[in-house]
């Protein structure tokens, strides 16, 4: 049976989406409707609309006469992304721990404890899991419209993400206790304790990042330009 125009369109969408953080489509290609419809069997009318979906999210941008490309974030991109970050992340804590912890959380606190045992950390996994967290945390957070601002955010977080090639075991097993430590406000039920350390968890996080990719300045400058 043929999906209405409205699922074949959001399919394309995701799967764009993911090739772009995944990777997928290198920052000097420009994106082809046609290559992309032919790669993923999608019809070039959903792909259109995908690409022009994802522009507006701020995963791509167009340059007249040259074509749709992935886009490269600036500092101030990184800035934007973690204040917003800050403000969704930071309520979505505050509410879940005002209703207290799911399953789906708990489970994904339990799945974090293991990785923070005496055997060596997984990286890859300890970061699957940490979205993991913070997707279950805002559902628990039972906001949809908290929910749907985060979703776009999340996509181009992960554009930043994808220029990390190499992530700290250290950096990553500090934060597997700091999500520990927020599941363990929310279970508690305290939701100002809850906010409070996703934001130190995000702001671990911000100056982490910065310093993987050779964006933090000697103090008094500001940092410039595509990172």
């Amino acid at each position: 049976m043929l999906k209405p125009p409205s699922l074949r369109r959001d399919d394309a969408y995701a799967r764009i989406r993911d090739l772009i953080v995944g990777h997928g489509v290198a920052a000097d290609e420009p994106l082809s409707e046609r290559g992309l419809a032919e790669m993923l069997g999608l019809g070039r009318t959903p792909v259109r609309e995908a690409l022009k979906a994802l522009t507006r999210d701020g995963l791509l941008v167009v340059h007249p006469m040259r074509g749709t490309f992935v886009r490269q974030l600036s500092f101030d991109d990184l800035r934007e992304i973690h204040e917003m970050r800050l403000a969704l992340e930071g309520m979505a804590a505050f509410l879940a721990a005002s209703h207290g912890p799911s399953e789906e959380l708990t489970d994904c606190a339990a799945r974090l404890r293991k990785l923070d045992g005496p055997a060596g950390l997984d990286v890859e996994e300890a970061q699957h899991v940490g979205w993991a967290f913070h997707d279950a945390l805002f559902r628990a957070a039972d906001n949809g419209r908290l929910t749907a601002n985060y979703e776009s955010l999340r996509a181009q977080s992960g554009l930043a993400l994808q220029k990390m090639r190499d992530y700290s075991p250290d950096r990553t097993r500090q934060a597997v206790r700091e999500h520990i430590d927020i599941y363990a406000a929310v279970a508690a039920r305290e939701p100002d304790t809850a906010q409070q350390r996703m934001w130190r968890h995000l702001s671990s996080a911000f100056e982490a990042r910065l310093q993987a990719l050779g964006a933090v300045k000697p103090q008094g400058t500001r940092p410039r330009g595509n990172v």
